[in-house]
């Protein structure tokens, strides 16, 4: 922009322009045009509501995805005092947007980005739902990447703040292990919830953590990897 701010300008074809592409451009703009923190991705503006082309305009968050970091570098491994922080900022955004009535819906690898410190700027709240006052959840049909939706939430519609709790779990699992949300095990697909919590039930949480963290590791950062796996552990209780 002209005054040197960069931009990431998100589209969409005409030929996958439709009613529901234009509702979450327009969740979009309503959410984060009210909500302002800084572990969520700015929004400096959007086309007009009759606009032939709806486009939104963002702040240019320089490092990608998590997902990339995690799964997709080949710049070495992501450190473990970055992933670290990383989780800690997730949960700050999350807890953020809950005390602010809004369940996210579509918590995942690919929605966290990081700017050139590694500071996390949650994104994408296209699938975001408001929580009336005093109500427990909302009804609605299941969105999201299977690997990461709350098995309750997939099979009976209901969505709550727990919903975004048992996926920042995946996403836990996934700091923790640099494991994929879904894995071949034998010739079965399965996600990486239920492998990391058979093999911690089974106390093999060496199998669920980067192998490379067990290199020269330390007391402290033994004792801060096994806390963040029971944590995530805790989040992917089904209720």
């Amino acid at each position: 922009l002209k005054d040197g701010r960069e931009v990431a300008v998100k589209c969409f074809h005409e030929e996958n322009e439709t009613e529901e592409t234009i509702k979450q451009f327009m969740k979009e703009t309503d959410i984060l045009g009210l909500l302002h923190h800084q572990n969520l991705v700015s929004l400096y503006g959007r086309t007009s509501r009759n606009c032939d082309k709806p486009m939104l305009v963002y702040a240019y968050i320089s490092n990608g995805t998590l997902t990339k970091h995690l799964h997709e570098s080949s710049g070495g491994k992501l450190p473990w005092h970055n992933r670290l922080n990383i989780a800690i900022e997730t949960a700050t955004a999350l807890v953020f947007l809950h005390e602010s009535g809004i369940i996210h819906r579509d918590v995942k690898g690919s929605n966290i980005l990081l700017d050139e410190n590694f500071t996390v700027k949650v994104a994408d709240f296209g699938f975001s739902r408001s929580l009336p006052d005093h109500a427990t959840h909302v009804s609605t049909i299941p969105v999201g990447t299977r690997a990461y939706i709350d098995p309750d939430y997939y099979e009976s519609g209901r969505v709550s703040d727990k919903s975004d709790v048992y996926s920042f779990g995946v996403v836990l699992f996934e700091l923790i292990s640099s494991i994929r949300p879904s894995l071949m095990e034998g010739t079965d697909y399965v996600t990486l919830a239920q492998f990391a919590k058979r093999k911690i039930l089974n106390k093999e949480l060496t199998a669920v953590v980067d192998q490379s963290f067990w290199l020269g590791v330390d007391k402290n950062m033994m004792e801060m990897i096994t806390a963040v796996a029971e944590l995530a552990f805790q989040c992917v209780q089904c209720p």
